[in-house]
């Protein structure tokens, strides 16, 4: 019995040291924040970022962006439609290529298949911006803004197709996704 309470007490002496020699764990990095001044998130959009009103897209911005972060990529959805009987949604707004030291987007994005920092953008509407629009007969929408940081640049041309085009960005993205935030805002029309 006493060998017993010597191998155990040898075995905890050895463990202890083993872990008094491991070096403190590093702090997780805060994740990737996205935000908007112009609604909260999981608040109504105001009329002047919908169909209903001006349809100019929000100002965004983000921050806690993940080391080697080369790109960005956002997707506004509308995943409350079920497009052609399908689990396609509706897409509102693919911007990508945009560049990795951006730390947000200004309001009022305009319009045309690459923009001024060389990223792209496309919609149901085109190459452009399409705020919400979901009908006044039925319920609130949610309107998702996904921000995704690549640690690389999705260099594609928009195609005449949003949906083909969100395939197409969406494979190029697999497997170089450093970090996603999400923010949701609430529209139907008014009646």
């Amino acid at each position: 019995m006493t060998r017993s309470i010597l191998c155990l007490a040898l075995l905890g002496t050895f463990s202890s040291s083993a872990a008094a020699q491991t070096p403190p764990a590093t702090p997780a990095r805060p994740p990737l924040t996205l935000t908007t001044t112009a609604f909260a998130d999981g608040a109504p959009i105001p009329a002047k970022y919908t169909q209903a009103g001006e349809q100019v897209s929000p100002a965004l911005a983000w921050t806690n962006v993940p080391p080697g972060t080369q790109s960005f990529v956002l997707h506004m959805r509308d995943p409350d439609v079920a497009r052609n009987k399908t689990t396609e949604d509706q897409v509102h707004w693919l911007v990508w290529n945009i560049p990795g030291t951006a730390t947000g987007m200004a309001e009022g994005r305009p319009k045309g298949p690459t923009l001024p920092d060389g990223s792209r953008q496309i919609s149901a509407s085109g190459e452009v911006y399409r705020g919400p629009g979901a009908p006044a007969t039925g319920p609130l929408h949610h309107y998702t803004f996904e921000l995704f940081a690549l640690d690389t640049k999705v260099d594609l041309p928009a195609g005449a197709d949003a949906w083909a085009t969100r395939t197409a960005v969406y494979a190029a993205m697999q497997g170089h996704i450093l970090g996603k935030a999400v923010y949701v805002g609430l529209f139907r029309r008014p009646q």
